[in-house]
């Protein structure tokens, strides 16, 4: 057990919102580093085919788009499918066990398709013609260019199939590869911000470390990532049962810490020290970050980020604070949700709301995140099927809630 512990009254939901921001290195600790540094300290990027990943990079270190692009380039982050089998952005140390992670989920479409009549070795020779196709093209091929050049192959499975996701067996056989790290996506114009993608042989060197210790290298990392957890966020993020949850708290040395609200949170014993020395800043730090920024996504306790008076806020009649995931991307200071904002790109400007009137900080960080949209993105999509006409609404309920 670790010697000095906080005193529970003095872990309080502001004290807390600040260790957490402090850990997700939104206080300028990590500016400077690369992606790579960004996304092991932080926590890996959720990518839907919205341009979180970016953000996350620009709000922690500073990084632009075409420098995020040229790391994805070069294979020094990567959006694979993980934990959950949720596709994140990683950095390239995790590729391996973190692929580990997602295989479970990879393996589960094939029993859709077992109901179907489609029998393993069909599965397995498929993957074995897809690997033998994407090595002899000269470039990535595209499930179109697949199809066609594997025919036959590929087998329709009718009406039944589109019913239950799957009309072919290709989307089966390449997630098996991509889990296995025999294949790997490739975004057709090299940005993460779309969901448009070619595939490309790939190498990967297997992981080295069996299940439990993958389980463990994650718990590890996301206790690290949000400064500690409640048993349950951690099993939403992981997917982990409760006892795959315990062994792995166990083997990291996890401790049980608890808060000023009554909870009981996860932590690991040098960021208990940690803790216990921390000052939350007395100074403004802003931040305009997405809705799924690792933040508020790993723990998905963004009702914790509203200060009491703000709790009741509503935009189209949702309350804000009851809400699991935020109906609209969050403006915090210092870990406390202090307004929203959603970005109008036929006006190229940043519709935001904040609840009591701005600061300069805040004016001044709002002006230069909507620039860097502006200039760098052209956009800012919060998922794949997002577009300016689908966010309306929700742009012209921020203007209104405004005055």
């Amino acid at each position: 057990m670790t010697s000095t512990v906080p005193h529970s009254a003095s872990l309080t939901p502001q004290r807390l919102r600040a260790w957490a921001w402090h850990c997700q290195g939104l206080d300028g600790s990590l500016l400077g580093k690369s992606s790579e540094d960004v996304l092991h300290h932080a926590g890996w990027a959720r990518s839907v085919g919205g341009a979180n990943p970016y953000l996350t990079l620009f709000s922690r270190a500073g990084i632009g788009r075409e420098q995020a692009d040229r790391d994805v380039a070069a294979l020094k982050i990567h959006e694979l499918p993980t934990a959950r089998g949720c596709t994140y952005v990683l950095g390239q140390a995790d590729y391996a066990w973190g692929l580990q992670l997602g295989r479970d989920a990879a393996v589960a479409p094939f029993k859709v398709l077992a109901r179907m009549g489609v029998e393993r070795n069909e599965i397995t020779l498929l993957e074995e013609e897809v690997l033998h196709a994407l090595k002899e093209a000269s470039d990535p091929l595209d499930p179109k260019q697949l199809r066609d050049e594997l025919g036959d192959s590929v087998r329709s499975l009718g009406e039944e199939g589109k019913k239950k996701g799957a009309s072919t067996t290709l989307p089966t056989a390449l997630g098996l590869l991509q889990a296995d790290g025999r294949i790997r996506r490739v975004p057709v114009n090299g940005r993460l911000d779309q969901q448009r993608y070619a595939y490309t042989a790939w190498e990967l060197p297997p992981s080295t470390v069996d299940d439990d210790g993958a389980r463990r290298l994650l718990l590890e990392r996301y206790l690290r990532w949000t400064g500690g957890a409640t048993l349950k966020q951690s099993q939403w993020f992981t997917a982990f049962t409760v006892a795959q949850s315990k062994k792995a708290l166990a083997d990291v040395g996890a401790v049980e810490v608890a808060t000023a609200a009554g909870e009981v949170l996860w932590m690991l014993p040098d960021d208990v020290e940690k803790l216990a020395a921390f000052e939350a800043p007395a100074d403004e730090q802003i931040q305009l970050l997405a809705g799924t920024d690792s933040l508020v996504l790993h723990r998905r306790n963004s009702g914790e980020m509203f200060e009491d008076e703000d709790r009741g806020k509503k935009v189209l009649d949702t309350t804000l604070a009851l809400q699991a995931d935020l109906p609209d991307h969050p403006i915090l200071d210092r870990g406390r949700i202090i307004g929203l904002w959603q970005y109008d790109p036929g006006k190229e400007r940043i519709a935001a709301w904040t609840f009591a009137k701005p600061t300069a900080a805040v004016s001044k960080r709002i002006a230069e995140v909507e620039a860097w949209i502006r200039e760098e993105l052209g956009d800012f999509r919060s998922f794949s099927l997002d577009s300016p006409a689908s966010r309306q609404d929700r742009i012209d309920a921020l203007d209104a809630a405004n005055g």
